[in-house]
């Protein structure tokens, strides 16, 4: 019978399994369902089953599996009956839609820590049989967390500044964000509770620095912060201030300003007097120590200010001394008067540098325009010059030697001795008007030597070695005489005209020429000129030794400093 019984069972089962086979759950699509959900927020249990064609769902049934391994009923809802709610669900689940044949989802309006286990989604259809899908619920609890800060006091030894407190589930992680010198300690327990203490040493400089406490949570998406400042107390710091240092009789509208600080910050402060009542006419409004009256010679002293808080006490003392006058009021006119005459001679070097700029400026320019001047006058004189010596060239009837050809001098020479031997007749010496002294022997009327033939024939004849050495000397002295200056080696026509009288030009000389007198015989008039032309002959041979040299017979003058040489141009005799 047992056996029997088995076998009936077992076949059952398998039927059950092959009817719940044939079954379609929309969701959830597996057979087992992980899901989250947050405490005192709303959880969603899916479940929704496709019938097939000839087939209806007759009823649904959720169960919470316990861990004994005993099933729970939660909610049935059969097609004819209705829903059912039991035990301690009911009032807290339902079915999250009106035809629950259709839509088996069970809603949890308000989810608590109980809730957290396996729920079973149970559908009876007909005629196909019974099917099921399973959902493990876990519930997070969001963390709860609070901060609890000490009040330090300056010169405490090392202890706690803050606590941190954190419950959740899982347990929450928690952390501090300062940049305070400090150590940190956590300890946390089963419950899902978490703590974190953080210590110092307490410094004045600490206080109102940044002590925050940061709480990490898998369902917080960044670290819920715990604002926070540290809090440490010292006594205050009394220190008494003013905007005047220079204290005089019949001042108004004096103070005095008592910066006390400390923490918590003092609210009680007090003012004395040389250790006692402040004067009359005084009054303490908060901080500040007001004269309601100009200031009088008795109210120097000492001023004590007493500032007082919960940790301590902190004075100041001040030392007013009220003189007769101000001993600025001086110093100020002083440094008046210094500005005015340091801005007076800023202005004044300024002006000075402009002048000297504009006044170097102007003089430059004179300078130029003077130079410009000088450039022009320069080349006017150099084009009068040129076209003086272009005029001398086209006027002048003398030969220079210099600055004609020398053929062509020398041809004018022969022709003048040719004619004055041809025409010219012995000179008389005595008593003729027509006839004057040279320097270096007689001429006639236009200036030329007289050549004669010595009381020979006036016709031209063989000439001896005498004759010829005269005629050469009387050519030189004719060219020294009528065509240049042998001492300045300049033309006769550029010589200024004392020296050309001077050096025996037309006319008679003062010095040289020695008329005849009467008595004198002819030989000693002759044997004077003798000697007269012997010294003519020496100098005139020395000056052209020193002024010309001859070159392939022709005589040339030589190169000198202060000599003008002209190009003259061909001219026609």
């Amino acid at each position: 019978m047992e056996l029997t019984g088995q076998s009936t069972n077992r076949l059952a089962l398998v039927l059950l399994y092959v009817v719940g086979t044939l079954g379609v759950f929309v969701e959830p699509p597996q057979p087992v369902t992980q899901q989250r959900s947050l405490a005192e927020s709303q959880t969603r249990l899916p479940c929704r089953y496709q019938v097939q064609v000839g087939e209806k769902v007759v009823q649904v049934t959720w169960f919470k599996q316990l861990p004994g391994g005993t099933k729970d009923q939660i909610i049935t809802a059969h097609f004819e009956d209705g829903q059912t709610e039991f035990g301690r669900y009911t009032g807290r689940v339902r079915f999250e839609s009106e035809e629950p044949m259709q839509n088996s989802a069970l809603l949890i309006p308000s989810t608590e820590e109980s809730d957290e286990g396996r729920y079973t989604c149970h559908i009876s259809a007909f005629p196909n049989g019974n099917f099921e899908r399973h959902v493990t619920l876990a519930v997070w609890i969001l963390p709860i967390s609070s901060l609890d800060p000490e009040v330090l006091m300056e010169g405490q030894s090392f202890r706690l500044a803050a606590s941190c407190r954190a419950i959740g589930r899982p347990t929450p992680l928690v952390s501090w964000d300062t940049d305070l010198p400090g150590q940190v300690q956590n300890r946390s327990k089963n419950a899902g509770s978490v703590s974190s203490f953080f210590s110092l040493h307490p410094l004045r400089s600490m206080n109102g620095k940044k002590l925050d406490c940061l709480v990490w949570h898998p369902a917080l998406q960044q670290p819920r912060r715990i604002s926070n400042q540290l809090v440490v107390q010292y006594p205050p710091d009394a220190t008494i201030s003013t905007d005047t240092a220079n204290w005089f009789i019949g001042l108004e509208n004096a103070e005095l300003m008592c910066s006390t600080g400390g923490q918590p910050r003092s609210q009680n402060i007090t003012w004395t007097w040389g250790g006692g009542a402040l004067p009359d006419g005084t009054a303490v409004v908060g901080e500040r120590l007001v004269f309601r009256r100009p200031l009088r010679l008795n109210d120097s002293g000492v001023y004590e200010c007493t500032a007082k808080n919960s940790v301590g006490t902190g004075k100041s003392e001040y030392l007013m001394s009220v003189g007769e006058t101000s001993r600025f009021t001086g110093g100020s006119t002083l440094d008046k008067n210094l500005l005015v005459i340091i801005c007076s001679s800023a202005g004044a070097l300024v002006l000075l540098l402009v002048i000297i700029v504009l006044l170097v400026n102007r003089h430059h320019r004179q300078k130029n325009a003077k130079l410009v001047r000088a450039l022009g006058e320069k080349t006017q004189e150099i084009d009068t010059l040129s076209r003086q010596a272009s005029f001398r060239r086209l006027n002048s009837l003398s030969s220079d030697p210099r600055g004609q050809p020398e053929d062509y001098a020398l041809l004018r020479v022969d022709s003048r001795m040719k004619n004055s031997q041809g025409s010219l007749e012995p000179p008389t010496y005595i008593d003729s008007p027509s006839i004057l002294d040279g320097k270096w022997g007689p001429v006639d009327e236009l200036g030329r030597p007289v050549i004669w033939n010595d009381g020979h024939s006036s016709l031209r004849g063989a000439e001896t070695d005498g004759e010829k050495e005269e005629r050469r000397r009387r050519v030189e002295s004719y060219l020294k005489n009528s065509n240049m200056s042998l001492d300045s080696g300049l033309p006769s026509s550029l010589v200024p005209v004392k020296a050309q009288q001077d050096e025996g030009g037309v006319g008679p000389r003062d010095s040289d020429p020695q008329p005849h007198r009467e008595g004198d015989s002819p030989q000693s008039v002759a044997q004077g000129r003798e000697d007269d032309e012997d010294s003519g002959s020496y100098q005139i041979s020395e000056a052209l030794t020193n002024h010309f040299y001859y070159s392939n017979g022709v005589l040339r003058p030589k190169p000198h400093s202060n000599a003008i040489l002209l190009s003259p141009r061909p001219q026609i005799i």
